[in-house]
C-alpha cells in the first residue's frame, strides 16, 4: 500500500527510530500514562509528521468503469427530463405563464438540504459504507420522480374521468414527478463522486474522472438520440401504450441496472471500521501504517484513542480529495486540527461564501451568469424548437395537426441536444490543446462568448438547419462550465500554497471543499432565477423566443464580467 503526504508529491520516508535511551512503552497502560501531553498537543504533532495518510490499493480499468457507469445512466435520464419535461407539463395543460415555476422547487431544496444532507454521508455508520446507502436511496427517487414524470398523465386518464379533475391532477403528479427527479439527481451526483475519491489513489481519481467525463458525454448522447426516434408509430409504442412510455422504458431499464452495476463496482469500508480493535497489543508505527480505522477519506469523529506517543507520526487516513469534499459541502479535512470537526449547516456555508477572497466571490458570478444563460436555453430548447422553428402547437388536441407538428419540433429539439453531448465531449479535448496559448481564462472568456454568439443567431434566425448546426456550440458552454472554474480554483489553491512556503509560515492553506461547494450552489441558484424569471419573461414578451434570447444576453455579460473581474493565472 503507497503512503503518499497531503500534497500527492512527497515520497514516503523511512519510520525514524528512537534515539538510544529513550524508553518505548511496551504495554497501553504505559503509553496512556506517560504521555501527559493534552489532546492538543497531539494533534498538533500530528500535522506535522511525515506520513499525511494511507492510499488506497490501485484499481483495474474495468472497476473504473463499472463504477462510472453510473454516469451513463444519470445523464441518460437527465437528458430525457430536459428534453421532454416542458413538452409533458405543456400537454398535460399547464399555462404557459407557470411552466418555468416547476424549476424552483427542487434548487430551493437543495440550496438548503445540500450541505445538511452532504455532512450527514460524511458521517454515515452504515455496513454497506458512508455513501452508497445515500446513493441506493436518492437511485430509487431518481426511479420514482421518471416514473411518475412520464407515466402521470397516462394513470390520472384510466383513474379519472371528469375532464376538469384529470387536468388538475394530471398537472400535480407530473410536477411532483419532475421535483423528485431533480431533486435526487442533483443529489445523486456528490456521493458519487465522493465515493469514487474516497475508494481510490490518486493517479484513479484523475483516470475515474475520465470515464466518468466520457460516459456522462455518452449517456447524454443516448438519452436524447432515444428521445429523437418516433417512438409512437412503432411496434414498442403500440404495444405499451404511447412514446413516453417506451421512452421511460429505456430510462428505467438504463438506470436500475447502472445503478445496481455501480453499487457493486468497489467495495466501501465503513466509517469507524478497526480491523485492529481486537488486538491488545501496543500500537506501532507498523501497526498504525496498516490500519485504517476510519476507511479511506473519513474524518474521524470519535475520540482518539489509543493515545499514542508524539515520537510515532499519525497514519490515519485522511481526506485525499478536494472535489469529494466540495460535492459532500463539509468543512476541509485541511482544517487545522485544534478545531473541532463540525457538519456544514446552511448558515455557516453562506458565511464562507460572504467571507472568502474577492477573486474566489468573482468566480462564482461569473458561474451564476454561465449557468444562468445555460439553463435558460437547454431547459426550454425542445419547447422552442417546436414552438418557434416548427411553429406547432402544444396547447392543441393531441390528434390536431398542430400538436403532431410540435411533437416533430420537440423530436428534432433531441436531434440537436444530441449533437450538444457530443460537441462537449469533443470540446474537451480541444481544450487541452488551446490551453496553452490562451490559457485558463482565455477559454473561459471563449467558452462564454461562443455560445453567446451561437444562441443571439438562433434566435434572430429560427432555420431548422441553422438551428442544429449551431446546437454544437451548446457543447463549447457545457463543457466550459464543468472544467475551467474547478481549474481555476484548483490553480488558486497552488498559488497560495507555494506563497506561504515562500513566507515559510506554518498557516494551513486554505481548504477547497467550500470554494468547490459555492460553485455548485451557484448552478441551483441559476435554476431559482430561471425558474423565477423566465415564465413571467414568456408571458410579457408573448413568445418562447425570449428564452434564447435571454440566454445570449446572461452569456454575454459574463463575457464582460470574466473580462474585468477573473484574475488571470499562469
Amino acid at each position: 500500500m503507497t503512503l503518499l503526504s497531503e500534497d500527492q508529491s512527497v515520497r514516503p520516508q523511512a519510520c525514524r527510530l528512537p534515539e538510544p535511551g529513550k524508553h518505548i512503552s511496551t504495554s497501553l497502560h504505559q503509553h496512556t500514562t506517560d504521555y501527559t501531553g493534552s489532546k492538543e498537543d497531539y494533534m498538533d504533532s500530528v500535522d506535522s509528521a511525515v506520513f499525511g495518510a494511507v492510499e488506497p490499493p490501485r484499481r483495474s480499468r474495468g472497476r473504473l468503469i463499472l463504477h462510472g457507469l453510473v454516469m451513463f445512466g444519470r445523464e441518460f435520464c437527465y437528458a430525457v427530463e430536459a428534453a421532454f419535461v416542458t413538452p409533458v407539463l405543456l400537454s398535460v395543460g399547464l399555462p404557459r405563464s407557470m411552466y418555468s415555476l416547476v424549476w424552483l422547487i427542487s434548487p430551493i431544496l437543495g440550496f438548503l438540504l445540500q450541505p445538511i444532507i452532504g455532512s450527514a454521508s460524511d458521517y454515515c455508520r452504515s455496513t454497506w459504507g458512508r455513501r452508497r446507502p445515500y446513493i441506493l436511496a436518492l437511485g430509487i427517487l431518481m426511479l420514482l420522480g421518471i416514473t411518475l414524470f412520464l407515466n402521470g398523465d397516462a394513470v390520472i386518464s384510466a383513474l379519472v374521468s371528469d375532464r376538469s379533475l384529470k387536468r388538475i391532477w394530471a398537472i400535480v403528479v407530473v410536477m411532483v414527478g419532475v421535483v423528485l427527479f431533480d431533486f435526487a439527481a442533483d443529489f445523486i451526483d456528490g456521493p458519487i463522486k465522493a465515493y469514487l475519491f474516497d475508494v481510490c489513489s490518486h493517479q484513479d481519481k484523475e483516470r475515474g474522472l475520465h470515464y466518468h467525463a466520457l460516459l456522462t458525454g455518452l449517456g447524454g448522447a443516448f438519452g436524447y438520440l432515444v428521445g429523437a426516434m418516433d417512438w409512437g408509430h412503432s411496434v414498442m409504442g403500440q404495444l405499451l401504450g404511447s412514446e413516453y412510455q417506451v421512452i421511460y422504458f429505456f430510462s428505467a431499464f438504463t438506470w436500475g441496472i447502472f445503478l445496481t452495476v455501480h453499487l457493486f463496482s468497489i467495495p466501501e469500508q465503513p466509517l469507524g471500521k478497526d480491523p485492529s480493535a481486537s488486538d491488545p497489543s501496543p500500537p506501532s508505527a507498523l501497526r498504525l501504517l496498516g490500519s485504517n480505522s476510519n476507511g479511506y477519506g473519513a474524518l474521524a469523529k470519535e475520540p482518539v484513542s489509543p493515545v499514542v506517543p508524539a515520537s510515532v507520526p499519525d497514519l490515519r487516513p485522511r481526506s485525499f480529495s478536494a472535489l469529494g469534499e466540495a460535492n459532500s459541502v463539509t468543512s476541509s479535512a485541511k482544517q487545522p486540527n485544534k478545531e473541532a470537526q463540525k457538519k456544514m449547516n446552511f448558515r455557516s456555508l453562506m458565511k464562507a461564501v460572504i467571507n472568502m477572497p474577492s477573486h474566489y466571490r468573482c468566480l462564482c458570478v461569473s458561474h451564476l451568469f454561465g449557468w444562468t444563460a445555460f439553463l435558460c436555453n437547454m431547459l426550454f430548447f425542445t419547447d422552442f424548437m417546436g414552438q418557434i422553428v416548427y411553429k406547432g402547437n402544444p396547447y392543441a388536441d393531441h390528434n390536431s395537426t398542430a400538436y403532431a407538428t410540435y411533437e416533430r419540433g420537440v423530436e428534432v429539439g433531441c436531434w440537436g441536444l444530441c449533437i450538444n453531448a457530443v460537441s462537449s465531449a469533443l470540446y474537451s479535448y480541444v481544450q487541452r490543446v488551446l490551453l496553452p496559448y490562451i490559457g485558463l481564462k482565455g477559454l473561459y472568456f471563449m467558452g462564454y462568448f461562443v455560445f453567446g454568439m451561437g444562441t443571439s443567431l438562433i434566435g434572430l434566425f429560427p432555420n431548422i438547419i441553422a438551428t442544429l448546426v449551431l446546437c454544437s456550440v451548446f457543447g463549447v458552454m457545457s463543457s466550459t462550465l464543468y472544467t475551467i472554474p474547478f481549474n481555476l480554483i484548483a490553480e488558486y489553491q497552488r498559488e497560495e500554497e507555494e506563497q506561504i512556503k515562500l513566507r515559510g509560515s506554518n498557516e494551513t492553506p486554505r481548504g477547497t471543499g467550500v470554494d468547490c461547494a459555492a460553485l455548485t450552489c451557484m448552478v441551483q441558484l441559476a435554476q431559482i432565477i430561471v425558474g423565477a424569471g423566465l415564465g413571467a419573461l414568456v408571458n410579457v414578451a408573448g413568445s418562447v423566443i425570449v428564452v434564447v434570447l435571454s440566454a445570449s444576453t446572461m452569456s454575454l455579460f459574463g463575457c464582460i464580467f470574466i473580462a474585468l473581474f477573473i484574475r488571470y493565472v499562469e
